[in-house]
């Protein structure tokens, strides 16, 4: 997306023009030696240090290539070990260790080891490489099993569905189950959990003078591990619910990135919350004033973000390392939505796929080239897939019906003289471009259909309704007919709050706490739509965990149901604040944020007879 007067796409700016704010707590740290041996004999050199968060030995060139092997726990004293490496061709070498706990806490610095001398490239090809790893201090390194992370928007591929979770709570509240709290700031993002942190953001400082603030809590206990914070600048006006704080972090344990839409993406180291690089990308505009909320997520070494607004859409993916600008690819005939890209894989092809209006869509992640279509969604997306394997699950509702298209949102919401027409002042100078190319008789004003005209394709030129549908992945061009499994015309789905799926049931709930749930395989009913005793606003999309499926209404109460074939009511419980953002489940825990708070709530019966 472009702003108002520039042409050139979005690139990668190192520094904001403020630098950050940063409060770390410094915590001992291991050392590791790394030397790289060809045949016995040194080739290259260099020091590298270990970085701990959740999962085994591994070792990656920006992919993981293999496992480490070995014994599980190093502990005090020296350890030694030799792994081959099988593509010396890469510069950048990366080792990561991941760690249950440790003495050292859950952060620690991050480094690559890079050549130190000129290599000979047919040398290196003709023979194998190994790595010799020297750990050196007194802390207990362990392969533990543990609970997956929840390091993006709605978890692992966004899908809601926390697999190993046990003991959550069923009742909970602001004095109830309380394990640790936060006073944050304003803002609805998402909380995630990644490498031992709990991270999340929020806006601080009084009107004018407004900071972004990231923080990262010791995920277990609450204890402050480090904060950073951005100048915001100018921020615009928005409507309600949204707050400028409002874009999921995704993080893979040592860098942390979140967007915010007068800055841009940025990289934050995840063990100390340094500030580590920046892309600028272009304010954008909505028509009906939403303001911004686009999360990004990683896929191996990208970083993917889709920027869906009214003036110019695009999906970009950077390096995550670096933040250099791998592709960009424009997407004009969308207009304004939140949906999050995910990941879809059928056999040997993988898709970065995006839903917005119209269309569903699958990009490879190595070119940005769009692979293939399914043109059956409405006109304005919020909602984010729910994938299952290959199978991609698709809820989302667009006021009013098919044929009522964008010109009718925007004559009852820009209108402001009620003339049945717009005119430049009405819209905002952001839009007069696309003013221009709408306003085909050249008399200054919009009407009818020179108001779609302006805003969207007329080859996508889409209406509202309600839908559910599940959609094969793969596949190339146009798949509407060849990939569709099932479509439901149904009123149940919501215009914000995603699909969950989960035991072969996709469950969804809406506006009136007003839910429903289909069959994952054919989209056959298993209960029609019925109410979950709270009533009110549903921005937050459901997550399950532990057979459970928590709800989370604008007004503060969470609802616990037992998933299943029927509706079954577990609990009602009362946060005491308004609720927007979804919860996060990780580590036996939920996290909890409202508008100003973060809650993490367990089972505390359940934790103290584990410790017993």
């Amino acid at each position: 997306m472009l702003p108002s007067g520039n042409s050139s796409r979005p690139t990668p700016n190192p520094e904001p023009s403020t630098p950050p704010t940063t409060l770390e707590t410094t915590r001992p740290q291991p050392r590791l030696e790394a030397a790289c041996r060809h045949d016995g004999s040194p080739s290259q050199s260099g020091t590298l240090s270990v970085c701990f968060s959740s999962r085994g030995y591994y070792m990656s060139f920006g992919k993981m290539l293999s496992r480490l092997k070995g014994k599980k726990t190093v502990s005090g004293g020296t350890g030694q070990r030799s792994y081959p490496v099988t593509d010396p061709s890469r510069l950048n070498w990366e080792i990561r260790l991941r760690y249950l706990r440790s003495h050292a806490g859950p952060s620690a610095p991050r480094a690559s080891l890079r050549p130190s001398a000129q290599k000979d490239t047919d040398v290196m090809h003709r023979h194998s490489l190994t790595l010799l790893l020297t750990i050196a201090g007194l802390i207990t390194l362990s392969l533990p099993s543990r609970a997956a992370d929840w390091d993006q928007f709605r978890g692992p591929n966004a899908t809601g569905v926390s697999a190993d979770s046990k003991n959550l709570p069923v009742n909970f509240s602001t004095t109830e189950n309380v394990v640790w709290k936060k006073t944050l700031g304003t803002g609805i993002a998402c909380p995630i959990i990644s490498g031992g942190r709990c991270i999340e953001t929020a806006v601080t400082g009084k009107k004018g003078q407004e900071q972004f603030v990231i923080s990262a809590f010791d995920a277990l206990t609450g204890k402050d591990l480090w904060k950073t914070s951005f100048p915001a600048g100018k921020l615009p006006e928005i409507t309600w619910p949204n707050q400028h704080a409002s874009c999921t972090p995704c993080s893979d344990g040592e860098r942390v990135y979140v967007h915010f839409s007068t800055i841009g993406l940025l990289c934050l180291d995840a063990g100390n919350g340094k500030h580590l690089w920046t892309h600028k990308t272009p304010m954008p505009f909505y028509l009906l004033g939403w303001g911004a909320a686009n999360s990004p997520i990683l896929h191996e070494d990208k970083l993917f973000f889709c920027l869906d607004d009214d003036l110019d859409s695009y999906l970009v993916a950077l390096d995550k390392y670096s933040g250099k600008q791998k592709w960009l690819t424009k997407r004009p005939e969308m207009l304004g939505g939140y949906s999050v890209p995910v990941v879809v894989t059928s056999g040997k092809q993988t898709d970065i796929v995006m839903a917005g209006s119209g269309k569903l869509k699958g990009y490879n992640p190595e070119t940005g080239k769009v692979r293939w279509n399914c043109n059956s969604l409405l006109r304005t997306i919020m909602t984010t897939p729910a994938v299952v394997g290959d199978k991609i699950y698709v809820s989302v509702q667009s006021y009013g019906d098919t044929a009522r298209t964008l010109k009718f949102a925007l004559l009852q919401w820009r209108d402001t003289n009620q003339d049945k027409k717009l005119d430049k002042t009405e819209l905002g100078k952001a839009f007069w471009k696309k003013f221009d190319k709408g306003d085909a008789n050249k008399d200054g004003f919009l009407v009818g259909d020179e108001i779609d005209d302006a805003f969207q394709a007329k080859t996508n030129r889409v209406g509202g309704g309600n839908i559910i549908q599940m959609i094969r992945g793969g596949g190339t061009g146009d798949v509407t007919k060849t990939h569709m499994e099932w479509n439901l015309d149904t009123k149940a789905p919501s215009n914000i709050a995603s699909p969950l799926v989960v035991n072969d049931q996709l469950f969804v709930v809406k506006e009136g706490g007003i839910s429903a749930a289909f069959s994952a395989a054919d989209g056959k009913t298993q209960w029609p739509r019925r109410r979950i005793r709270n009533l009110g606003h549903y921005y937050a999309s459901p997550v399950y965990g532990d057979g459970k499926i928590y709800v989370t209404g604008e007004n503060g109460f969470i609802v616990v149901l037992q998933q299943g074939s029927k509706l079954k009511f577990l609990a009602k419980n009362d946060i005491g604040e308004s609720c927007v953002a979804t919860p996060a489940i990780a580590e036996n825990r939920i996290y909890v944020r409202t508008i100003n708070t973060l809650y993490c709530f367990a089972n505390k019966s359940a934790e103290q007879k584990n410790r017993k």
